[in-house]
């Protein structure tokens, strides 16, 4: 009001010392910088687990073992343990922000069968053309669900790794369905010259008309399409659980065991354990006890059963620990220096690099599992990580096989 008051020029020399000693009110704003995207952010589905999940996992044991996650037989608890921890969005650890991580992600979600987590990933991720383990990872989520033209146009577009074995495939394959004939035979040649395949290639020769196409081949996607193409029968061929899981559609199913037939108390401590409740101090005990005194014939079973029972009691008695140090079981096939990162890892409580190191272990061990006593300390571990479902699994499979 008092500078409308004033007459210019007067007003505006006033104005301007009333503006210049006015008080500032203003608050400075302050920009922080956006995170980058890492490799493990984006989520695949639901799966419960905290986002505090990679917090100080290392990004070298990721990079060690998803591969192995991708390309090595399973049992059924090790591919639901790594089927949770892959499919959780949680911030990843320092230097995740790799699209090769995320590829080599999505790639082991595919091979463990949970298609629908990997696509609902891929629908996020940026700069596909510019990493080939991504693009690879997008290509064969395309071919499982159908859409070859989607693979082929990641094939066309991609900017470093054509010359690998998998894309000089796959574009033999978009040439020949594009009509291409001559320029698929001879990249097909290539292919084949560089990574002879025998399945691949009477599937391939058949589709550039040379020779009869044989049974179909469903281990991966571009076997898959292949097939398809071909109109061969597909429920002949044992499916990939990727494929498997592409066919039936939907989340990948809950492990079961069949508890049924083991005997007595341990028939009830593994009801207990099912059904995630706490594991009684009496029913361990009892267990311990009668491992300890089994006959010869007996003992390495009863002896395996009370030790992974034990794994997920959080404290033993003195009595109980005294009979355990007794039992005669041999020790594990895992690596001293991975059993006792895998003891560090649960003690601090960093659930993810703990989940790693025990998936390690399984990957190694096959579609079996680990031993009793590689599977008691995993299952030990997980629990102390507070992967309590997963400790649990990993105890009932073994119980069940050694019924």
């Amino acid at each position: 009001m008092l500078c409308a008051m004033v007459r210019i020029p007067l007003a505006l020399a006033l104005c301007a010392g009333l503006l210049a000693a006015a008080p500032s009110h203003a608050q400075p704003v302050e920009v922080a910088p956006l995170a980058a995207p890492d490799a493990f952010s984006v989520a695949g589905r639901d799966t419960g687990l905290a986002p505090t999940l990679w917090r100080g996992t290392s990004t070298e044991t990721l990079r060690a073992v998803l591969p192995l996650v991708a390309a090595k037989p399973l049992s059924p608890a090790a591919v639901q343990l790594a089927r949770r921890v892959l499919a959780t969005g949680a911030p990843g650890p320092d230097g995740a922000a790799d699209p090769a991580l995320l590829g080599l992600r999505v790639q082991a979600l595919l091979a463990l069968g949970d298609v629908e987590a990997a696509s609902a990933i891929l629908q996020r991720a940026a700069g596909l053309e510019r990493n080939p383990e991504l693009a690879r990872a997008a290509a064969e989520s395309a071919l499982l669900a159908g859409d070859d033209a989607r693979a082929c146009a990641l094939a066309d577009g991609l900017a470093t790794g054509r010359d690998e074995t998998y894309w000089l495939r796959l574009r033999a394959f978009c040439q020949a369905a594009a009509g291409q004939t001559a320029q698929a035979q001879l990249t097909f040649d290539l292919a084949q010259a560089q990574a002879r395949d025998a399945a691949y290639g009477r599937l391939m020769a058949a589709r550039l008309g040379a020779g009869a196409p044989g049974a179909a081949s469903l281990r991966n996607g571009l076997d898959y399409a292949l097939s398809r193409s071909l109109g061969l029968d597909l429920t002949r061929a044992t499916a990939s659980p990727a494929v498997a899981a592409a066919q039936a559609g939907g989340a990948p199913a809950a492990p079961a065991w069949d508890l049924e037939a083991l005997g007595g108390g341990v028939a009830e401590l593994a009801a207990v354990i099912a059904a995630g409740q706490p594991v009684p101090d009496g029913g361990v005990t009892a267990l311990v006890a009668a491992a300890g005194e089994a006959d010869a014939k007996s003992r390495a079973r009863l002896q395996s059963q009370a030790l992974l029972v034990a794994a997920l009691k959080p404290q033993l008695s003195p009595a109980d620990r005294t009979r355990l140090a007794a039992f005669t079981l041999a020790e594990g096939k895992a690596p001293a220096g991975r059993s006792l990162a895998l003891h560090d890892a649960a003690r601090r409580q960093l659930a993810g690099e703990t989940a790693l190191l025990a998936l390690w272990t399984a990957a190694d061990a096959g579609a079996g599992g680990p031993g009793a006593a590689d599977r008691a300390r995993i299952a030990r571990a997980l629990a102390e990580a507070g992967l309590e479902a997963d400790a649990r699994a990993f105890v009932l499979e073994g119980l069940a096989a050694l019924k």
